[in-house]
């Protein structure tokens, strides 16, 4: 057993717990054990309801290695563990997890030959509606409400997103201008992403927002933000992610893939969600703050 396998003290007693613990060891696992936990932060229902030869095949792994990632966190076994995620399912919560209502759906797409017109967009949607509703089964009240309070503290607001994510920080910095905050939109015009960023202050949030695999610019970013002691809200597909570890707050986001094509549904009902609450809070501030 290697250093990075070694309990660090008793196991966590809930699925929280075990979260945070598995957050805060991440940087420390070797790289088959961070690669269970990416998958058991990713797919907690999985882990409640599924066998383990079925995790072992899902996230690419010997069965051996779940069982010695669970007895890193001091658990006997992998059983052990499970039990956490199946104690917390939420009541109200389909029994059937996304990860296997995305993979049933995708298999149903796959066996469709061709495809054109109304059926092509009945795809679109059906996956686009299984990943706005997860959306809102990740994303909490506690986590949207300190998301806007970080926008509505923030000095200036910096926005960054590259690649596929572009749209959907470009619609958050226009958004937030257009609303009277004072933002700064990291365009990387003529390469200069970097030089944009650095002019970020303590009393600053930069919004990142980065999927899988990651643009090199808006990783960049954040580090910057991190180490001139800016605080980071992070919009990502994994908690994990190279923008997600030093962020202040991540807010994760799983979007469908209909054909290969990866789709931002989500992110922008989430953008707008955060703009409108922002909007929202910002006005009831204003009522209450004391007439100069």
């Amino acid at each position: 057993m290697t250093d990075s396998e070694i309990p660090t003290g008793p196991p966590p007693a809930t699925a929280e717990e075990l979260r945070a613990a598995i957050l805060e060891r991440y940087d420390g696992l070797s790289k088959r054990l961070q690669q269970i936990a990416r998958y058991v932060l990713d797919e907690p229902n999985d882990m409640a309801l599924e066998t383990l030869a079925v995790l072992a095949d899902r996230s690419g792994v010997q069965p051996s290695a779940i069982v010695r990632f669970a007895k890193s966190f001091g658990y006997p076994g992998a059983s052990q563990m499970q039990r956490l995620f199946r104690d917390g399912l939420l009541s109200g919560q389909s029994a059937l997890g996304y990860g296997e209502r995305v993979r049933r759906f995708a298999q149903e797409v796959d066996s469709r030959a061709g495809g054109a017109g109304a059926e092509l967009l009945a795809e679109f949607v059906q996956g686009n509606t299984l990943a706005l509703q997860n959306l809102g089964e990740t994303i909490g009240e506690k986590d949207m409400a300190q998301a806007v309070g970080l926008i509505r503290e923030a000095e200036i607001v910096y926005v960054v997103g590259f690649r596929r994510a572009f749209p959907v920080s470009s619609y958050l910095a226009y958004s937030l201008q257009q609303l009277g905050k004072r933002t700064m939109f990291i365009d990387g015009v003529a390469g200069l992403a970097r030089q944009q960023v650095q002019s970020i202050g303590p009393r600053d949030l930069l919004i990142a927002v980065s999927y899988h695999p990651y643009a090199e610019e808006t990783v960049n970013a954040v580090e910057i933000a991190a180490g001139k002691g800016a605080r980071v809200l992070s919009i990502s597909d994994s908690l994990v992610s190279p923008v997600a570890k030093s962020a202040t707050a991540v807010l994760q986001v799983r979007e469908s893939e209909i054909r290969s094509f990866r789709s931002l549904a989500a992110s922008i009902c989430l953008a707008q969600a955060l703009v409108i609450g922002f909007a929202f809070e910002a006005s009831e501030f204003e009522k209450l703050a004391p007439a100069e």
